[in-house]
């Protein structure tokens, strides 16, 4: 928790080094490629993918290298999976549930979640933070009927190498603290699993841009992810 006590005497410079990120860091594009699709064999599988724009495959060259594919390609020896992707650049979990509420419903029988970098550096409390990652896993399962939920912790920013100190420490930190609390929260529920996002962060292995992952980290966020919705159960209605 110093970084709360830091933050005061930080401001000033946490601010500059904000503004100088954004104007410094590209901007690269969302993935290209199909966002509905089905692949595999075997049980059927509905797959619904909800984050921001690590979600959305930034720093891949298309969907397939993206994190819905490799998790997809990691699903199909084992389920005919009919995927849909929802995600964006620059969503928070506020946003996010905003724009799930306008899809029409339908029933998945799983989803991944992958928000909070942009709930970190946009400043949100501990506590909305919590109470909007509980509203999204409670639409999931009242608007979706999703009865498996893969609820991704958040990446490691004090590695990042497009931050500069003290900011990565100070993001870095909430970050941290933020996946502490998810993950507590999540243990709390049925058939809902948490998925710590601890793979490999060599600076070679992330996107040009030095803030989103490259194909080698997604393609072992979705071997993880992939693994980890094959070994879930179903819920008593699922």
């Amino acid at each position: 928790m110093g970084y709360l006590l830091a933050a005061p005497f930080l401001a000033p410079l946490l601010l500059i080094q904000g503004w100088l990120v954004r104007r410094r860091v590209p901007r690269l594009p969302e993935a290209p490629g199909p966002r509905v699709g089905t692949l595999g064999s075997g049980i059927p599988l509905r797959l619904l993918i909800v984050g921001d724009s690590a979600a959305a495959g930034v720093g891949a060259q298309t969907q397939d290298a993206a994190l819905v594919g490799q998790t997809v390609q990691g699903l199909a020896p084992h389920y005919q999976v009919e995927w849909e992707l929802a995600a964006r650049t620059g969503a928070t979990t506020r946003s996010a549930l905003g724009a799930l509420t306008e899809r029409p419903p339908r029933t998945f029988d799983a989803a991944v979640t992958a928000l909070g970098v942009n709930d970190v550096t946009s400043g949100v409390s501990e506590a909305k933070w919590r109470h909007s990652q509980a509203e999204l896993r409670g639409l999931l399962r009242s608007r979706f009927c999703v009865a498996r939920i893969l609820v991704c912790g958040l990446p490691p920013m004090s590695r990042f190498p497009a931050l500069p100190q003290p900011l990565r420490w100070f993001l870095g930190s909430r970050a941290t603290r933020f996946s502490q609390l998810l993950k507590r929260d999540v243990q709390a529920e049925t058939n809902c699993e948490f998925l710590r996002l601890d793979f490999n962060q060599d600076p070679a292995l992330m996107a040009a841009d030095g803030f989103h992952p490259g194909p080698g980290i997604y393609t072992e966020w979705g071997r993880r992810a992939a693994a980890t919705l094959h070994l879930m159960r179903p819920g008593p209605d699922g």
